[in-house]
């Protein structure tokens, strides 16, 4: 009938019912979420080993099951906390696509994460020549301080202003580095629920020192000292041995490129920013690089439970070191053990089997520094 396009309450849309299927409204849904986290991976179970903060929940199960284990005369079975590494990528790559397939979120838009892996995901295997985000007041203004290559600094909005992050800024405006400001829960997100104090710091992948130059640069000090970690897993403890290295003189730190930690934002943080005043070398083979040492004129000593000599009674102390510092397990390896000139033991008086490798790093360190200021 003539007229009727121009009727109230006409048809505006096909009669035509919607086809059969999803018709791609809920393809999402079918992709694939990757593979399941294993038990010592997810912060939310008992058997969690990671290295990042243990939850509060977390906490609870493990102390549930120790009681409960103790009550039927068995071994608990939960994790042990800081013996697995859990961050993204062990030479800190991050921006890595997470969720459902290669988009995380609604609209194909891709989603990108940083930081630990705190919930299950697609199993990622990042660039090691991706960005890391440096969080805390301490590392972002040592790495400052020190000129590391910037692009970006993160401050959260409202943060408590106080002399660090005054200058933090401040340095970031000389050097021409941009400051972000953004929302403390986008800060959180970037950083994976990380501790950041509020502000965060996006540098180049860590540089790497090439071992030779490290060896003859510590050469040409008074007291050439040098640390070797055999198989220290826990990016934590490598932070620590950093932390001390810098605070008892040592000119370098090595460890290997295999089955060890690497600097990654958690290093970083453990090291309150000393990784940008020690140089850092990574080396393909420890065994070969310590024989280098000893060629070189350095005595190689081994810290063991089981050593030969008690570390005050090391005159060799004075001259040029390698102290090696074994895994939190195992210790020194066979090879590695068999290097070193002597092994060398911390005298403790309480029945405690071992120490920590940081601590007993530290411990070394600080008698290694006694004995040369009072000799030097």
């Amino acid at each position: 009938m003539a007229g009727n396009s121009q009727r109230r309450g006409r048809r505006l849309t096909s009669k035509a019912s919607a086809p059969k299927g999803s018709g791609g409204k809920n393809k999402d849904s079918l992709t694939g979420r990757g593979r399941t986290l294993p038990a010592d991976e997810r912060p939310w179970h008992k058997g969690y080993s990671g290295t990042e903060k243990l939850p509060q929940r977390t906490a609870w199960k493990q102390d549930k099951e120790r009681r409960v284990a103790a009550e039927e005369g068995r071994a608990p079975k939960i994790g042990q906390p800081g013996s697995k590494d859990t961050t993204w990528g062990k030479g800190g790559g991050r921006g890595v696509p997470v969720g459902r397939g290669a988009t995380g979120g609604r609209g194909g838009k891709p989603t990108t994460r940083s930081g630990p892996r705190v919930s299950p995901g697609r199993k990622s295997n990042p660039s090691k020549d991706t960005p890391e985000l440096l969080v805390g007041r301490n590392p972002v203004l040592e790495a400052l301080r020190a000129q590391v290559p910037a692009t970006a600094l993160y401050t959260a909005q409202g943060i408590d202003v106080d002399e660090r992050t005054k200058e933090i800024i401040r340095t970031a405006a000389d050097r021409g580095i941009a400051n972000l400001e953004i929302s403390r829960a986008e800060l959180d997100r970037m950083t994976g629920g990380v501790l950041h104090q509020g502000v965060g710091l996006q540098v180049p992948p860590f540089a790497y020192q090439p071992f030779e130059d490290m060896v003859a640069a510590s050469l040409e000090q008074q007291a050439p000292l040098l640390v070797a970690l055999d198989g220290v897993t826990d990016p934590r403890n490598l932070g620590a041995v950093i932390r001390s290295a810098a605070a008892f003189g040592a000119q370098g730190v090595f460890v290997p490129e295999r089955r060890a930690a690497g600097i990654t934002a958690t290093a970083w943080r453990t090291s309150a920013g000393a990784a940008a005043r020690v140089p850092v070398a990574q080396v393909t083979n420890l065994t070969r690089s310590l024989k280098a040492c000893r060629d070189a004129g350095f005595m190689v000593v081994g810290l063991d439970a089981d050593g030969d000599t008690d570390l005050y009674d090391l005159e060799a102390a004075v001259g040029p070191l390698v102290v090696v510092v074994g895994s939190e397990g195992r210790g020194l390896s066979r090879l590695v053990g068999e290097t070193c000139d002597l092994t060398v033991s911390i005298p403790m008086i309480s029945e405690v089997e071992s120490l920590n490798a940081s601590v007993a790093a530290a411990v070394a360190l600080a008698e290694v520094a006694r004995r040369r200021s009072v000799e030097l």
